[in-house]
Formats: C-alpha cells, sequence, structure tokens
C-alpha cells in the first residue's frame, strides 16, 4: 500500500521534464493523470528543467505540440536561477557568457551586463553554439581570477538518438585547462530551492521535487531535506539506484504509479 504521508505537507510539486513528464516528444502514459490528481488534492505544479539551452518559449511550445500548453510561468529554468543570483550578488557586474541565443536572450531581458570581453564573471551554461574561441577566450578571463558560475552540472543531455556533452561535461575541461571549478546553480543546488520558494512565497516544507535523474532530481530534495520522488521512466534504473547512496523520498515506475501516493 502506498504510503500517503510523504506529501502529506505538499502543496507545490516541482516536476522534471524529459525522462519524468514526456520521453522522446510523447508525454507518458498517466503524466496528465498525476498532473489531475495533484490538482484535485489541492497541489498545484512546476516544471524544472535544468537544460539553459533552452528558454520558456521553447518549452512551452514542446509541451502545447504534444498536447498540454501551459502558462509561461508554470516552466522554471536553471537559467532564471542564474540571473537571479547575479542580480543579487554581482548587480552591474560585467558578465562573459559561454551561451546560445536564448540564453543570451533570457539574459538580456534579466538585465545583465553581456561583454566580450575583460569580464568581472565568466557564466558557463549550456551553448550549443560554442565555439573554441569562445572557450578560449573564458579560460582565460577564469586564469585572471573571474568569478566563475555555471548554470548547472548535468553532464550530458539526452537526444532522440543518445546524448550530447551538457555543460558539466565543459566543467570538467575547464577544470583540466585551468585547475578551478565554478559555483554551480541548477537543481541540486541550494539557489535553486531559495529561488523557487521565494517565487512561489512558501517553506521548503512544502515543496517535493519529482525526476529520474538521482544527482540532480533527487539530490535537491535528499540534501535539504525536502520529499524526492524518483522515476523509472527515464535515465535512472532501479539497479543503478539500489546501487546509489542517493535515496529518494520513494521510486515508482512512473508519475502514474506516483498518483497512488496522492
Amino acid at each position: 500500500m502506498a504510503e500517503n504521508s510523504i506529501f502529506k505537507n505538499t502543496k507545490y510539486f516541482i516536476i522534471d521534464m524529459d525522462g519524468t513528464f514526456y520521453l522522446d516528444g510523447n508525454i507518458i502514459e498517466g503524466s496528465i493523470d498525476f498532473i489531475e490528481k495533484a490538482r484535485a488534492t489541492g497541489r498545484d505544479f512546476y516544471f524544472f528543467t535544468n537544460n539553459s539551452s533552452n528558454n520558456v518559449e521553447v518549452c512551452r511550445a514542446k509541451l502545447e505540440k504534444m498536447g498540454f500548453p501551459v502558462d509561461e510561468n508554470r516552466v522554471i529554468i536553471s537559467s532564471h536561477v542564474a540571473a537571479d543570483y547575479l542580480n543579487r550578488n554581482y548587480a552591474g557586474k560585467k558578465v562573459f557568457l559561454l551561451g546560445n541565443e536564448r540564453l543570451t536572450g533570457d539574459f538580456k531581458k534579466a538585465g545583465i551586463n553581456l561583454v566580450d570581453a575583460d569580464p568581472d564573471i565568466v557564466v558557463l551554461g549550456f551553448d550549443t553554439t560554442l565555439t573554441y574561441q569562445k572557450m578560449w577566450d573564458a579560460v582565460r578571463y577564469i586564469d585572471k581570477g573571474a568569478v566563475y558560475i555555471a548554470t548547472h552540472p548535468d553532464l550530458n543531455c539526452p537526444t532522440a538518438d543518445g546524448y550530447m556533452p551538457d555543460t558539466g561535461s565543459m566543467i570538467e575541461l575547464f577544470a583540466a585547462s585551468t585547475g578551478k571549478r565554478p559555483q554551480v546553480l541548477g537543481k541540486p543546488m541550494t539557489a535553486t530551492v531559495d529561488y523557487i520558494t521565494e517565487m512561489l512565497g512558501c517553506e521548503r516544507s512544502e515543496l517535493a521535487f519529482i525526476g529520474d535523474r538521482l544527482a540532480t532530481d533527487i539530490a535537491i530534495g535528499a540534501n535539504h531535506g525536502i520529499p524526492c520522488a524518483l522515476v523509472y521512466s527515464g535515465v535512472t534504473t532501479p539497479e543503478e539506484y539500489a546501487a546509489s547512496d542517493i535515496k529518494a523520498s520513494v521510486a515508482v515506475e512512473n508519475l502514474k504509479a506516483l498518483a497512488d501516493y496522492l
């Protein structure tokens, strides 16, 4: 029998997207049933993705194409956390950003002072337009002492035919070159928890995280005393979970199965 007390204080489910709510461009069976039951029991939901190469418009368009349109405030991205972190801690400072046109647009919209040379801060995002020159410039600035921040730690990003190197892989590349590591944001970091609780005006105890990745989706809950649910519909297998030191409040096949805990 499902242990219904796990989410007794939960007001907001923070749901990962790819591998959790949908997979390969299709909503996973039962995902919408979970949303409907969550709402029926007085809870709400938001999507959170670490993928800073996307913006809200792209995420919403993808969901709408799959038949699940959402308002723009339903989608939270690691880039939002990063822009907020910069504005709170380094307002007006010069930022050299490694990011594509979507991430660059989000930073400009947030009022971040982007520059092409001599920055105070280097921000490493998921840059799908990355060039050797940009890497070279970033390494030089980091080596000279610029504050160094990364939007999220994911090593790879899933694709229809496998995966592509993500920001975490670039962190390792830059570390090999400079010997330095960034202040990392996104899931599973505290800055993300703080951003979400302030955005929603809630306590940590009123959140619950759901996802398919142990090191991000589950670790953010486990590290902060927040309920978290692992679903096996994405990258993590039951065997991998059994061998992991990172533990969820509950592990289930998919969102449909998680609905039994509401």
